[in-house]
């Protein structure tokens, strides 16, 4: 079978790699990623699944931002070492695709209404500029750009993100979708992923392989409406579907310290990696198991926004003007799955309310479509983030065979 070389920018641990890896059609020549974190988990599943004895050397810790470093090697002994750099690690070989999404947080809904200045002063808005200038010397025959919904109606300097995105392929002798929200904004449940999660999935075709724009626009069209879909479930699963087998925490009677942590909920770990449970207080205990209970029996008193915001006063003697809890639905879809959840859980509450806590890493990951022996190398923070912010591999897998059967289609293999 001939494989695809490919490179990945904004990697993060590789939920987007992993489906591009699980399809079998790509060889991952490089991923770039600048939390060292990320990087170790990555390494780590690279070697260990996929079998690169020479992961180290092909994930990138570095700041994507400085391009002609990252191109051409770099020496910073304070934060990424040193390199030989991107091109050394191509070593002339043909890139067929890039891929990645730059962080999402500056183009996010959510983040524009906490950040004072409606995230307009972010750096994180123009970090595509860094990923064209990547493809601009790799000249793949496609590349993928990955982003939240909220990139639709972004416009930090006034104009929208979208269309300085869309020159920017252009520019760069690519071609984008006319109409996204039609066609490239995806709900990934449709897609075996058993959570909310709306995603812009931007595919852009090389001019100088798949032809002018009149042509390239009926390309995607072909691509987005015809073998796209193909690869939708019958169904979405659900929460049960994803986490109803996992080991049950249950809270315990008293606080507890193991190896120096403080725990409220027993087994303090199971064979599952990372199905740890969260602390949480006896206050926040209480009101998971109510908000749960009220679902399990269908009484739904708490159902309404406003009840939410009054319980929460209730107990904690503060008020919100936003309602802080949400309790999973066992035969729903999940919420979507933010990288937040490493500051808390209060809007990701497991629904079995003997449990009465919020739900672990390992839920997290299943929530993602990350497959149990999929390792996170990083402390519970820090793998909540990471899997909050990757793309759902199951999709991902979905999305690397369709643009395979593009290529075959258009006999570009």
């Amino acid at each position: 079978m001939y494989k695809l070389n490919t490179i990945e920018l904004f990697v993060g641990c590789g939920g987007l790699l992993d489906g591009f890896e699980q399809s079998g059609h790509y060889n991952t020549l490089a991923s770039v990623e600048w939390q060292k974190y990320a990087c170790e988990t990555l390494i780590n599943r690279l070697q260990n699944k996929y079998k690169y004895e020479d992961a180290k050397d092909r994930v990138l810790h570095f700041d994507i931002q400085r391009t002609e470093e990252l191109i051409n090697g770099w020496k910073d002994d304070e934060i990424y070492g040193s390199n030989e750099g991107l091109n050394k690690l191509v070593n002339a070989r043909k890139v067929d695709l890039i891929v990645g999404g730059p962080p999402c947080q500056a183009y996010s809904m959510a983040g524009r209404i906490q950040d004072k200045d409606g995230m307009r002063n972010d750096y994180r808005n123009y970090l595509f500029e860094s990923y064209l200038r990547v493809v601009d010397i790799y000249k793949p025959k496609i590349i993928v750009f990955e982003n939240v919904e909220g990139m639709l109606s972004a416009a930090p300097d006034g104009e929208n993100i979208v269309d300085k995105i869309r020159r920017g392929f252009n520019d760069h002798g690519f071609d984008i979708i006319n109409d996204i929200r039609s066609n490239a904004l995806l709900d990934l449940s449709e897609f075996g992923v058993p959570q909310k999660r709306k995603r812009v999935i931007l595919v852009g075709l090389n001019r100088s392989y798949f032809g002018d724009q009149s042509q390239n626009q009926d390309t995607l069209g072909y691509f987005y409406n015809t073998i796209l879909p193909s690869y939708k479930s019958d169904a979405p699963p659900t929460v049960r579907d994803a986490i109803g087998d996992l080991p049950k925490l249950y809270p315990a009677e008293a606080d507890y310290r193991e190896a120096g942590r403080k725990f409220s909920h027993f087994p303090p770990t199971t064979e599952k990696n990372w199905h740890k449970p969260r602390y949480h207080n006896r206050r926040d205990i209480e009101i998971f198991s109510i908000l749960a209970k009220d679902i399990q029996c269908g009484e739904n008193k708490y159902h309404s926004i406003e009840n939410l915001k009054k319980l929460y006063t209730e107990k904690t003697g503060k008020t919100s003007n936003i309602h802080k809890y949400y309790v999973l639905r066992w035969g729903e879809t999940s919420n979507t799955i933010p990288a937040h959840l490493k500051k808390d859980g209060l809007r990701h509450i497991h629904p079995d309310p003997e449990q009465a806590r919020s739900i672990t890493v390992r839920e997290a990951a299943r929530l993602q479509t990350f497959e149990d022996d999929f390792e996170f190398i990083g402390s519970m923070v820090q793998n909540y983030e990471m899997i909050g912010n990757a793309v759902p591999p199951e999709f991902s897998k979905r999305l690397a065979n369709a643009i395979y059967e593009l290529l075959e289609t258009k006999r570009l293999l």
